[in-house]
């Protein structure tokens, strides 16, 4: 858990360093520009996984031709991708109406070719629960591949540093990962290898997909009907919001997904294990994500100045529906360590067809209301995913509602605390404000989780190694 943790947040804490310098040096439109093409990459990495990657670590035999089988697959999709989108990129420049997408397509979409040499090598450390290499091949790559950027903007390049960083970074991953893994493709493809990892991973990949086409509905809508700006504003919104949920989320599902598994037919240790993880999940996200938002304008303008102003409003929004993600990814991969793939789709296309249409609704209204009805479809799929985990472990909805409610609960007195100071306080200077804006959060957050919310805090203390847990528990609990 702390190597996942320290890849995920230094990889993460060294990026974002590098994105507030590239923020100052390029323009909201340049972010646009880059974002454009995101749903058609997406997409593509969905296609060259094609849920092997779960495949392999969930399997518990894992043979050699399962792993030659997944490789030689992956690098066969990620060929395939990257030429359709290389011939596919002046339609793609045409659709937004923005030629230079031509020359930039082709140049991103190479990540997806090179990182489809590394995905196998990346499944197997997932696997052996090594995540201390992972965490140095992150580290490094983001560093090279940062200043790489930074240098390219300081030079004018403008939108292209942003490219060649990308493409930098996952050539180095890719390399590392080759020189830190001893296993080499020397096996034969496997037909029935391929029928096990297809007939599991199909279901996924379908899942996948919606999930992007989904996701990126809004950036199609945004970068088509309007401005570049708007565009780079709510990707940076949405990227910012990220932070905080997904890769706490993702610190701990890469850790307890493969340990989960081990369990996967013991129901009662299942049951235990997935609340801990559930009420551990919200007790760290929701504060964050509920500070971001009551302390987005001063977090904005003093790290990305004030041309990113167009920004704020739409992060304060990002973070009520980005805050529920661990809840959803939880639910989804109990799905996976059941085996039950076909559920999981079929909750994925429940919940993206109702998602469309709350979105349809928002859509004439503008930007700011496309964002409010994230929210919302946001608290419906709380309901949906939740049923299967009710039906399968006995955790359903309301059991889930219970244990994360207080925690809500103490999270939403800290947004108020928060807010009520920006709008009472007077503080002209962003940067003075953010500051006393995280000290009142933490320790608001920190003294009404020592009154209500005890167990949550206990079961934190519980995961610090010894010798720090020994020294401040008295003073955490």
């Amino acid at each position: 858990m702390f190597w996942s943790a320290f890849e995920r947040f230094g990889t993460q804490g060294i990026s974002a360093l590098f994105t507030i310098f590239l923020a100052r040096l390029l323009t909201p439109e340049d972010y646009g520009l880059v974002a454009m093409p995101v749903v058609f990459m997406t997409l593509a990495q969905c296609f060259i996984d094609s849920g092997f990657a779960s495949a392999l670590v969930r399997k518990s035999d894992l043979e050699e031709n399962d792993i030659v089988t997944a490789f030689y697959f992956n690098v066969a999709m990620g060929i395939i991708c990257y030429l359709l989108l290389f011939f596919l990129s002046p339609f793609i420049a045409d659709f937004y109406n923005a030629p230079i997408l031509t020359d930039l397509l082709k140049v991103s979409a190479l990540t997806l070719l090179i990182g489809s040499f590394g995905s196998v090598q990346q499944a197997l450390l997932t696997k052996e629960i090594d995540f201390k290499r992972q965490a140095k091949i992150s580290m490094f790559a983001s560093l090279i591949s940062g200043s790489v950027g930074i240098s390219l903007a300081l030079l004018g390049c403008g939108v292209w540093s942003l490219v060649i960083q990308y493409v930098c970074a996952q050539i180095i991953r890719t390399v590392l990962l080759w020189r830190t893994s001893k296993w080499r493709p020397v096996g034969r493809w496997s037909s029935q290898s391929f029928h096990y990892l297809w007939n599991f991973g199909s279901k996924m990949l379908m899942s996948s997909v919606l999930d992007t086409i989904y996701n990126n509905i809004y950036p199609i809508v945004i970068g088509k009907f309007f401005s570049k700006a708007d565009l780079g504003n709510f990707m940076t919104a949405n990227q910012i919001g990220s932070l905080p949920s997904s890769n706490l989320t993702g610190v701990l599902q890469r850790v307890t997904y493969p340990v989960l598994s081990t369990i996967q037919n013991d129901d009662e240790r299942l049951s235990h294990s997935y609340r801990k993880l559930l009420r551990l999940s919200a007790f760290l996200v929701f504060p964050l994500m509920l500070g971001l938002s009551a302390a987005a304008r001063p977090f904005v303008i003093t790290l990305l100045s004030e041309k990113w102003e167009g920004c704020i409003i739409l992060l304060q929004l990002a973070c009520f529906y980005l805050m529920f993600y661990p809840v959803h990814a939880i639910n989804l991969d109990l799905l996976v360590v059941k085996g039950r793939s076909d559920l999981f789709l079929r909750l994925e296309i429940i919940k993206k067809v109702m998602g469309v249409a709350v979105m349809a609704i928002a859509i004439p209204h503008g930007i700011i209301w496309m964002m409010a009805s994230g929210i919302v479809s946001s608290v419906l799929a709380l309901v949906i995913n939740t049923y299967y985990t009710g039906v399968l472990i006995k955790v359903g909805f309301f059991k889930q509602m219970r244990d994360i409610l207080p925690i809500f609960m103490v999270g939403m007195a800290m947004w108020a605390l928060i807010m009520g100071f920006n709008l009472f306080s007077g503080i002209e200077l962003m940067w003075l404000q953010l500051i006393i804006d995280i000290v009142l959060g933490v320790l608001c957050y920190f003294l009404l989780s020592r009154l209500f919310l005890k167990r949550e805090l206990s079961e934190l203390v519980e995961m610090l190694p010894a010798k720090i847990r020994d020294k401040f528990a008295a003073y955490l609990i």
